[in-house]
């Protein structure tokens, strides 16, 4: 590529040095390692990790868009130093370039290049999203997902409120509690609503990101494939506490994941008897009921919203 878009510093044609051919020389080998160590070497450690088939397909994602972004990348920055270096202005030397008009190789390579690359984007991306299992999973795609995942996963409702995320188990009583748990190996099914502004519900080490709209269900799809801990905080400008609207999740193993749920299903049975009727969303009369039985629950609020300790006005 590079040989036809410098193939002559003094025009087609000169006898002077092929100084396409040399930039090509230099920024090939250049690409070629900064390729396979994106992808071998800093791949596995990128962002958000594979600790569910959401967060490793984002993963592959972004090792994709890498490998295609280096060589790009690569050869301005070699052209630049070649320039800095071969065509830099030397003393005594007043004398403009010689004159090109238009060069049909750089033209045609340009567009055939930059079209090849926008193309070959716009079918990876349409995939990822479209094909089961893949980036669109751990997104919210409202509450008509175009696929879902083969058996009957485990509802987790998200309910976002300011500040603080609280979660209904609806297979098992409807109980509410701010503890995230989810069982390894098993499709998750989040559906995500906001009982007062928007908020973002983003599990970060899952791959998981959705829109907390009021009136809304949006809902998210991932299998966890390790256990581990998982950071959940909200994404979206949601008042003066934002930045305090965090907390932590668990993935656990299967039987550890069934007890608890048994166990805290009985622990609050009483408090899940005031709670409304289990609902994909929730209508603004019902948040005082609510409160009442997060309060109940041990949790510092009213009127349905979550203030912590130290914040100056309570309701």
């Amino acid at each position: 590529m590079a040989a036809s878009v410098a193939e002559d510093a003094q025009g087609p044609g000169s006898t002077g040095p092929n100084h396409g051919l040399r930039i090509f020389l230099i920024w090939l080998p250049i690409a070629v390692a900064a390729d396979l160590l994106l992808y071998f070497v800093y791949g596995p450690h990128m962002p958000p990790g594979q600790m569910s088939n959401s967060a490793q397909s984002q993963q592959f994602d972004i090792k994709v868009m890498s490998v295609l972004a280096a060589p790009v990348m690569a050869f301005v920055l070699v052209f630049m130093a070649y320039s800095v270096i071969v065509w830099r202005h030397r003393e005594g030397d007043d004398e403009d370039g010689p004159a090109i008009f238009g060069h049909a190789r750089i033209q045609a390579t340009w567009i055939t290049v930059t079209a090849v690359i926008v193309l070959f984007l716009a079918s990876f991306g349409t995939y990822e999203l479209a094909w089961p299992g893949f980036a669109g999973a751990g997104a919210g795609e409202g509450p008509s997902p175009i696929w879902k995942p083969d058996g009957a996963p485990l509802q987790v409702q998200v309910i976002a409120q300011q500040w603080r995320f609280t979660y209904r188990y609806p297979q098992f009583g409807g109980f509410e509690t701010t503890n995230l748990m989810l069982p390894v190996g098993e499709p998750i099914q989040f559906n995500v609503t906001s009982l007062d502004v928007i908020h973002s519900f983003w599990a970060y080490q899952l791959g998981v990101k959705a829109d907390a709209n009021p009136g809304v269900n949006n809902v998210a799809y991932t299998t966890a494939r390790q256990t581990g801990n998982v950071t959940v905080r909200c994404d979206e400008l949601c008042g003066l506490w934002h930045g305090a609207m965090f907390d932590y999740g668990k993935v656990v193993s299967v039987a550890a994941f069934k007890t608890w749920a048994q166990t805290t299903e009985v622990q609050l049975a009483a408090i899940t008897k005031m709670l409304p009727p289990y609902s994909t969303t929730y209508d603004p009369t019902v948040v005082p009921q609510m409160s009442k039985a997060m309060v109940k629950a041990g949790l510092v609020g009213g009127n349905g919203y979550y203030y912590p300790p130290n914040d100056p006005v309570q309701p």
